[in-house]
């Protein structure tokens, strides 16, 4: 890598300083009262080149805002207290956005965390490659050169069709592939130093692995120096020389990740060590002390018989047809966990929704404690609700904004007139903010005033309020960070014993699925390619594809380069 901060931006790199240090560095929000609340108090962060420094810490830890501050990329309402940031030992504290546009693009790539939001919609993506390699350029040349040097950047990026890729737009690519363009942008000005957000937190972990190798195969071959920001200490402990734990704004630890991993310092440390699911050995207890359900009777409750569903695809002026399900299978027996895995568009939400009545199957079965719900018009639909319940993958967007947490929780309540009176209506609402580890202090909050995990809750105990036999969830603890992961997990497993409850479980998490499942089917391509006991799937596996989804869970594969 030969760029260097010039005298546009900073001069070239001392042998002797690492490509980053940030030093005592505290930022500020402005709140309404124009009074500031500090967001990062007295940090400091070192990089040097060919290394991996990860920033580990929960939603609100500050990790993003201080890399934010590093890239002069704060928001107005933010400023910078005190402390410095150098690059190759200058330091460019202050300097103005023009100055640090510079800094950002020909010495530091930056990979933001979400590639829909991150790419513009209406651009082919090699438009917007050629866009970084033009602003990056110190002398004006020719379109092909812009091109050839767009193209090139592609490639480093791991995507090897990349004339195809550079005539598409972003909504033609992959997950991973939008991801990948995102990091060819980010080396489009042949970066020193490269700070990846959450890179892979929207990624299934087959492909979160695939661009995590990337990137270390980047820092093997051009030397770059990799700050990467997660809240999966999984993935750090994968990927790290050293890892660094914030916790409200501050570094609670730091060290080498063996170290870290065999004797931490911290409790806010372990807590985070113990909430990775790739170090737990087996399925998740109920808490001592919770009261259990009468067994269930042994039997099913939930059975699908050769689902098959295709989708219409348009194609420019042309149709083709893409199958979703193809003679899909499915048991779930009363009163266990059934877990379906798979990558995204292995079909997980497709069989979740027929299953649950969102969505009409092409052909096929599906009964319901032994009672056929395929084919069922709205009115018997809406019947179907008492028996199962669906909660959805984000917290953010599957609770109504406008409502209170009473509301919202007392609202199928209401539907189905459950209650007799209001004081009846309130003391059921009551028992299911308990049922779900909250008090009645959330009542009048707005899903704005919660926290991710506490939105979460609120759904679930939403779907508890007509007792339902089954619960399907979708994707329902891949948005949370990995201790709040936990307590869900928890909380579901809590609620199993006490409630008698059987879930279906979707996930691309095979390391979750550790924790809760009794039953396991592995889905590919619309079909099954694995299903049974979880202690046989996850123990011995018969499928190759099975055995590449337990390879890629975080934290099974510790950096052996680490001291």
């Amino acid at each position: 890598m030969s760029a260097t901060i010039t005298e546009e931006a900073v001069p070239e790199q001392a042998e002797a300083e690492p490509l980053l240090r940030i030093t005592d560095l505290s930022i500020d929000y402005r709140g309404r009262r124009r009074s500031w609340t500090p967001a990062v108090d007295g940090v400091s962060v070192e990089v040097k080149p060919g290394e991996v420094v990860t920033l580990v810490g929960e939603s609100g830890s500050g990790k993003t805002t201080l890399i934010q501050g590093a890239l002069g990329l704060l928001p107005p309402s933010a400023r910078i207290r005190s402390g410095s940031i150098a690059y190759s030992g200058v330091d460019v504290t202050g300097w103005p956005d023009q100055r640090l546009a510079r800094v950002r693009g020909n010495y530091v790539g930056f990979i933001p965390q979400d590639p829909n939001t991150s790419l513009n919609p209406v651009k082919r993506i090699g438009q917007q490659v050629v866009e970084a390699v033009r602003f990056n350029e110190p002398e004006p040349t020719d379109k092909d050169r812009h091109r050839s040097a767009a193209l090139e950047s592609l490639r480093t990026a791991g995507l090897t069709d990349a004339e195809r890729v550079f005539n598409q737009y972003p909504h033609e690519l992959s997950g991973g592939m939008k991801q990948r363009a995102l990091i060819a942008i980010a080396l489009a000005g042949k970066p020193q130093i490269i700070v990846a957000d959450e890179p892979t937190s929207a990624l299934d972990v087959t492909v979160q692995r695939v661009i995590l190798d990337h990137l270390e195969s980047l820092r093997e071959q051009l030397g770059i120096g990799i700050l990467l920001v997660t809240h999966d200490l999984g993935v750090a402990l994968d990927r790290s020389d050293r890892i660094l734990v914030m916790q409200g704004g501050r570094i609670v630890e730091e060290g080498p990740v063996r170290e870290l991993l065999a004797a931490p310092g911290n409790d806010y440390s372990r807590r985070l060590l113990d909430a990775a699911p790739a170090r737990h050995a087996g399925r998740l207890k109920p808490t001592p002390g919770v009261d259990r359900s009468p067994a269930p009777a042994a039997g099913e409750v939930l059975r699908a018989t050769s689902l098959t569903k295709t989708y219409a695809v348009r194609k420019g002026r042309s149709h083709t047809s893409f199958q979703a399900l193809a003679g899909v299978d499915l048991t779930v027996r009363t009163g266990t966990t059934h877990a379906i895995v798979g990558e995204s568009g292995a079909g997980k939400s497709t069989l979740a929704g027929i299953l649950a009545g969102f969505a009409a199957a092409d052909g096929g079965s599906v009964l319901l404690g032994g009672r056929e719900i395929t084919g069922l018009n709205h009115a018997r639909l809406r019947e179907l609700r008492r028996d199962l319940q669906f909660v959805f993958q984000n917290p953010y967007t599957s609770l109504d904004p406008r409502y209170t947490v009473g509301r919202i929780i007392a609202e199928p309540l209401k539907s189905f007139k459950v209650a007799a009176n209001r004081a009846e209506l309130t003391a059921r609402v009551s028992e299911l903010l308990r049922a779900v580890s909250l008090d009645d202090s959330y009542l009048n909050r707005l899903p704005a005033q919660l926290s991710g995990g506490q939105r979460q809750r609120v759904a679930i105990a939403r779907a508890l309020a007509l007792n339902p036999k089954v619960l399907v969830l979708d994707e329902a603890v891949s948005a949370l960070d990995v201790s709040v992961q936990a307590q869900i997990l928890q909380l579901l497993v809590d609620l199993q014993a006490e409630l008698g409850l059987s879930y279906v479980f979707v996930t691309h998490d095979l390391g979750v699925v550790r924790l809760i499942a009794d039953d396991v089917t592995v889905m590919k391509d619309g079909r099954v390619v694995e299903s049974g006991p979880a202690h046989q799937v996850l123990n011995a596996p018969h499928h190759d594809y099975t055995r590449t989804l337990l390879d890629a869970i975080p934290g099974t594969h510790v950096r052996s380069s680490a001291a």
